[in-house]
C-alpha cells in the first residue's frame, strides 16, 4: 500500500512546433492546459498517528504552483533553434518564454515539468518524489510520464533541472 498526493493546475500557453510538424502546428497557437502531479513519499511507511500527513499540502505544492502561475501561465514555448525565439527576445523582452531543446511538444514538456517539479521538491528538502505527471493539452489529449522521466529528456542540463524560476 502507498499514499500519493495529487495536485492539478491550469495554465494557458502558446507554442509552435517548427520541426516537421503540420502547418497547423507550425503556426503559433495556444492551449489551455492542465498539469496534474502525483507525488509519493520516498520512504513508504505508516502514518504517525498524530499529524497523519506525509507533508503539508501547502509545503508540497507551494513553489510548484507559483512556478506554474508565474512562469508557465501565458508563456510562449519555443524550441531553442526556432527563428521566432530571436525575434521574441529582441522585440518582446517582457514575454514569458519557455525554451526547449527541439520542439516544445506535450511529450517533452511533460518530462521537463516532471524534472522541474522534482528539482523544486529536492531543493525544499521535501521527502517526496514525482510518481507521475500528466499534461493535458486538450480535453481529449494528454501525455503521462512516470518512472525515470529524466531519461526521456534530450539532455540532462537545462531550466528543468534547476530548482529556480527559470524557463530558459
Amino acid at each position: 500500500m502507498s499514499v500519493a498526493l495529487r495536485f492539478r493546475r491550469r495554465f494557458s500557453m502558446a507554442h509552435r512546433l517548427a520541426s516537421g510538424s503540420s502547418l497547423k502546428c507550425a503556426t503559433p497557437h495556444g492551449h489551455d492546459e492542465y498539469v496534474v502531479v502525483e507525488l509519493e513519499p520516498q520512504d513508504h511507511g505508516r502514518l504517525d498517528g498524530e499529524a497523519n500527513m506525509v507533508v503539508e499540502f501547502a509545503r508540497a505544492k507551494g513553489r510548484w504552483h507559483r512556478f506554474v502561475d508565474e512562469r508557465l501561465d501565458h508563456g510562449f514555448q519555443l524550441g531553442e533553434r526556432d527563428p521566432l525565439l530571436a525575434l521574441a527576445r529582441e522585440h518582446f523582452p517582457d514575454w514569458r518564454l519557455v525554451v526547449t531543446p527541439g520542439d516544445p511538444t506535450t511529450e517533452l514538456m511533460a518530462a521537463c515539468l516532471a524534472a522541474k517539479c522534482q528539482a523544486i521538491l529536492d531543493d525544499e528538502g521535501v521527502v517526496l518524489r514525482v510518481r507521475r505527471l500528466t499534461l493535458e493539452e486538450t480535453p481529449t489529449n494528454a501525455v503521462v510520464v512516470e518512472g525515470d522521466f529524466r531519461a526521456l529528456l534530450p539532455r540532462a542540463d537545462g531550466w528543468w533541472s534547476r530548482p529556480d524560476e527559470s524557463t530558459e
